[in-house]
């Protein structure tokens, strides 16, 4: 693996304290930030590997919950679990949510920004391809193929582009 197994923000998050502590135990509550910058790619997916080997998909009882500030890179928050709550303020790239088993993802503008949140792009395509679970919130709109594959995550967003919800059997989109 030349590029190591992820990001090194994925392996920082994964290595504080607080959060390895909350994981090893399964109960506690624990809020972090981390800037982000859009080469950080599939941050949260090593922190979900991690709940799910020790406690798999429905064990876990704890609550981390990461702000992240920046531009998240693609996949952030993919395969995300009950007991995570991941939250971008900034903008994030293509396949957010990816995978999404439950948990929350948020994505917001930067306070004080100078565009209507309504008419402009704030996550790329693909976003919640294949999601069974969660809650996904964005304050704009998405790319396209929103939501495709959907079974079960529940989304809110300002607008998609082409073929949203395509092929999606469960959940809600609004």
């Amino acid at each position: 693996h030349i590029n190591e197994f992820s990001s090194d923000l994925d392996r920082s998050v994964c290595a504080d304290s607080d959060v390895a502590k909350i994981v090893e135990d399964g109960v506690g509550e624990v809020e972090k930030t981390f800037p982000i910058k859009n080469t950080d790619r599939s941050v949260g997916a090593m922190l979900s590997g991690n709940i799910a080997r020790k406690w798999g998909n429905k064990g876990f009882m704890g609550k981390i919950g990461v702000t992240f500030e920046g531009s998240a890179g693609q996949s952030f928050g993919a395969f995300n679990l009950p007991g995570m709550k991941m939250k971008v303020v900034g903008e994030a790239n293509d396949y957010v949510g990816k995978g999404m088993h439950g948990g929350e993802i948020g994505v917001v503008p930067v306070e004080g920004h100078r565009f209507d949140a309504s008419e402009s792009s704030i996550v790329g395509n693909a976003c919640l391809y294949g999601a069974t679970g969660g809650d996904f919130h964005a304050n704009g709109r998405a790319g396209e193929r929103f939501c495709v594959r959907n079974s079960g995550a529940y989304a809110v967003v300002e607008g998609t582009g082409d073929h949203c919800c395509e092929y999606m059997t469960g959940g809600v989109v609004v």
